[in-house]
């Protein structure tokens, strides 16, 4: 008598669709996907440990390499969690800074977000317009840092270098213009068949089963909660700022596609809400060091601070979230002198890959890559 056996195969980590070194082995019966079993660490470099092993300031590097598409949003949480660890002040001017910076960091990861995503499913032109768009964006990077990815902007304190008024002028034009950009791709993708076909009702999860997954960000939105920590737990000067949360109402991929959009727009709308508050006399922040090096003792102060950092007294512990366009994106310190004795990252991709099990039984093949396209996921905060 014969017998149906299901059939085990690789999907990547050579998968151009596999977002990363993501090796996926799928159980199939036919096209029908059976069971996914997430295979992970195949770009771990131990940056928990390495945080431990590094001052402060050394350790703040790090964190771009994590999510190498939203780079300042990370640093930002470890910057702050430093910030509470020291009860560092920070002006409103500073904090202005920062709110433009990361809302420019969302707008770039949602860029490459929807637009490969698109690329996954066969729309190859959004992702040609997006990275036009993405290409000023780092120049405002380039400009404010010297570095077009890694920028070690956002320090303990601050910022690592006041923005000038020519770039928040060409900034303000930027997010004049953009909400146009948006406009074209949803043009292109919102009322597409195929789009819709490939997106509606894939890869669909509750409200109680995204909470119990432990989502957050536009995966949690894209199923009906407005849960957004800059309007729950709000940080930097966010309580002084008007925006929307979008939110979906099936769950779908597609609710998710929907989510993502309409956050670029509120990220222009918040930005442009934020560049009045930047004084551009005051936004260098004074993180313990003076800044007049013309004396001896200065330089010495400057010098011993630059190599061997804060020294925080043993035990005190500080876990700090904020909303990365991601998700919330976390970072546990326990202080242990000039270096951190424990380090703890929360990331968001890692807990949403979790439930691609979950969110692919019952799909077809091309479905998996449809589900991967709307985590968003990013392997250098998944392997760490």
């Amino acid at each position: 008598m014969a017998k149906l056996k299901t059939f085990t195969m690789n999907f990547g980590p050579q998968h151009p669709a596999a977002h990363g070194v993501l090796r996926l082995v799928l159980e199939l019966d036919g096209e029908i996907v059976v069971r996914a079993d997430p295979h992970v660490g195949l770009l771990h470099r131990g940056t928990e440990k390495l945080l431990e092993h590094k001052n402060y300031l050394q350790g703040l590097p790090y964190l771009d390499r994590l999510d190498y598409v939203s780079m300042m949003a990370y640093e930002h949480v470890y910057s702050v969690g430093l910030e509470n660890l020291l009860t560092l002040p920070i002006s409103t001017s500073i904090q202005a800074v920062r709110v433009i910076f990361l809302e420019l960091t969302r707008l770039l990861n949602h860029l490459m977000a929807v637009t490969t995503h698109a690329l996954d499913v066969g729309a190859l032109t959004p992702f040609l317009w997006a990275f036009e768009e993405r290409e000023k964006l780092m120049e405002f990077y380039e400009r404010v840092s010297g570095a077009r990815m890694h920028a070690a902007y956002i320090r303990p304190g601050g910022v690592a270098t006041p923005p000038d008024k020519q770039l928040l002028q060409d900034i303000e034009v930027f997010i004049e213009t953009f909400p146009s950009r948006v406009n074209e791709i949803e043009e292109m993708l919102t009322n597409n068949r195929i789009w819709r076909q490939r997106l509606v009702d894939v890869g669909v999860v509750s409200l109680s089963a995204a909470k119990a997954w432990g989502f957050s960000g536009p995966m949690l939105r894209g199923s009906s909660w407005a849960w957004d920590l800059r309007v729950s737990q709000p940080y930097e000067c966010y309580s002084q700022l008007n925006f929307s949360v979008p939110i979906g109402a099936n769950g779908d991929c597609f609710d998710r596609y929907l989510v993502r959009t309409e956050e670029m727009r509120q990220s222009c709308y918040l930005i442009k809400q934020a560049l009045p508050l930047v004084e551009l006399s005051s936004t260098s922040g004074n993180a313990g060091w003076s800044n007049n090096n013309t004396q001896m003792e200065n330089l010495i102060h400057h010098f011993k601070f630059y190599t061997a950092g804060y020294n925080i007294d043993l035990g005190h512990t500080v876990y700090t979230s904020a909303e990365a366009p991601k998700g919330e994106f976390g970072v546990g310190l326990v202080s242990g002198g000039i270096t951190p004795y424990r380090c703890r990252l929360r990331a968001p991709g890692f807990v949403h890959l979790a439930a691609l099990d979950a969110m692919t039984v019952d799909h077809m093949i091309a479905d998996v890559v449809t589900v991967i396209g709307t985590q968003d996921i990013v392997f250098g905060e998944i392997d760490r």
